[in-house]
């Protein structure tokens, strides 16, 4: 008959404070690259340069440029079209970027996108 407790004895307490000491640690560089996403920029831009974005990594819009040649009183919904689409690919580049810096840490380990 078997005892009771964890199977491998007191090795798997080992295992579990090893397991707990290395989640605490990746929580800790996650928390760290969280900070210098904030830090870090793309950038986007649509019609031939006369719409760009600059985002963080933290996927928040830090400046749009609209060149003068892009404003025209009688086609704003061009506008606002080259305005959204600049918007949207910095989005994806600042995902990219943020899956890119997390891979660093979680790579390997399956985990799912947006995890974190």
């Amino acid at each position: 008959m078997a005892k009771g407790g964890f199977p491998g004895g007191m090795g798997g307490m080992g295992n579990m404070n090893n397991l707990m000491k290395q989640a605490k640690k990746m929580q800790e560089q996650m928390a760290k690259i969280q900070e210098e996403l904030e830090e870090k920029t793309v950038e986007a831009s649509v019609g031939g340069g006369v719409v760009s974005v600059i985002a963080n990594g933290r996927k928040e819009i830090i400046e749009i440029s609209i060149k003068p040649e892009a404003v025209d009183p009688d086609d704003v919904e061009m506008l606002q079209d080259l305005i959204l689409a600049a918007v949207n690919e910095a989005m994806r580049k600042a995902d990219e970027m943020a899956q890119g810096e997390m891979g660093k840490i979680t790579g390997g380990m399956g985990m799912p996108n947006g995890l974190f």
